[in-house]
């Protein structure tokens, strides 16, 4: 069973690829952007308080985050893996998943890094039309992303799970490149 994670800074793709690679797999996608956007849907308690960090463009607080993908990683539809997108986003969220991972007997295949240069996640965020993708909002999430993606990478380095791929290419190299390295078809 393959479960992946997608790690890259916003708009380098990590979205577009996991539901390629989802999809050529028939791997449950998990968006966190998704699931936070469904959360702040339904009004209730948690999605209050997600909606005023994302508003901001803030990161959601790691227990915070926990929470929500231990509720998603108990779900049915994962049985037969899944490509995890948009999480984890700091170290401790990346140790905090794998114990959560541990407790229901689940381990990650694979971490991929899409690493994009700072002008083209501007650009790709600018043209996606999320309400959320403004550009002072997406500046001041490229610079928690770059703040704390380091100790992310050097986390998967030292489990020797993580692989990182040039994301500049077309959507199809890319993907064609994830297949190459990470030999999951």
């Amino acid at each position: 069973m393959v479960k992946l994670i997608m790690l890259g800074g916003p708009g380098s793709g990590k979205g577009t690829q996991a539901l390629k690679i989802s999809k050529d797999l028939d791997l449950t996608i998990i968006a966190t952007g998704d699931i936070l956007r469904q959360a702040i849907a339904r009004d209730d308690e948690l999605g209050k308080k997600a909606k005023e960090y994302v508003e901001k463009g803030e990161l959601l607080p790691d227990r915070m985050m926990i929470e929500f993908m231990k509720n998603r990683l108990i779900q049915k539809d994962i049985a037969k893996g899944w490509v995890l997108e948009g999480y984890p986003r700091t170290a401790f969220q990346a140790e905090e998943l794998d114990f959560l991972l541990e407790d229901l007997e689940q381990k990650i295949s694979y971490a991929i890094y899409l690493d994009v240069r700072e002008e083209t996640m501007i650009k790709r965020s600018l043209s996606r039309g999320n309400i959320d993708d403004q550009l002072e909002v997406i500046k001041k999430r490229i610079e928690l992303f770059k703040q704390r993606t380091s100790p992310i990478l050097e986390y998967y380095e030292k489990k020797h799970t993580l692989i990182t791929i040039k994301a500049e290419n077309t959507i199809e190299e890319v993907e064609k490149a994830i297949f190459e390295q990470t030999k999951v078809i």
